[in-house]
This record gives C-alpha cells, structure tokens and sequence, in this order.
C-alpha cells in the first residue's frame, strides 16, 4: 500500500562521492549530525526537512533534483 505512489530516493551518498567531500567535512558545512547524513545517504528517513534539503544542495552546490529522485509505482 505504501508504495502505491512510488517512492523517493535520496542520492546523498553518491553527490558526495562525485564531490570527494568527506563526511566529517560535509556534517561541519551542512550543520548535520553524522548519524543524520547517514540517514539520508541509505535512504531511511522517513521525513525530508526542507531546510535540511536547502543546506545540503547549497554546500554541495547541487540543484533539488540532483538530490531527490521520485520513482513512480511500477503497478500503475
């Protein structure tokens, strides 16, 4: 039921990879707790903070949908 609308994916993990930024470097830019940008990096946050969205493409120097991905539901 859940999925019924599809999901959203967070590409945190891999803008920091592209950008060769380290974590620790990212938590200090972004204001972020480390185990927060892990959450987001695997994908388990179950609520998107737009503010905590605004940060992260502004230390990144990203655009929104370089951030979030929405995948439709492959039933409908």
């Amino acid at each position: 039921m859940i999925n019924d609308f599809g999901v959203v994916k967070i590409h945190l993990g891999e803008l920091l990879d592209k950008s060769g930024m380290s974590k620790n470097k990212f938590c200090n830019l972004a204001q972020m707790q480390r185990s927060q940008v892990k959450n987001y990096c695997n994908n388990t946050v179950s609520r998107v903070d737009l503010e905590t969205v605004a940060r992260i493409c502004a230390v990144l120097e990203c655009d929104i949908t370089d951030l979030l991905e929405y995948i439709p539901s492959k039933d409908k």
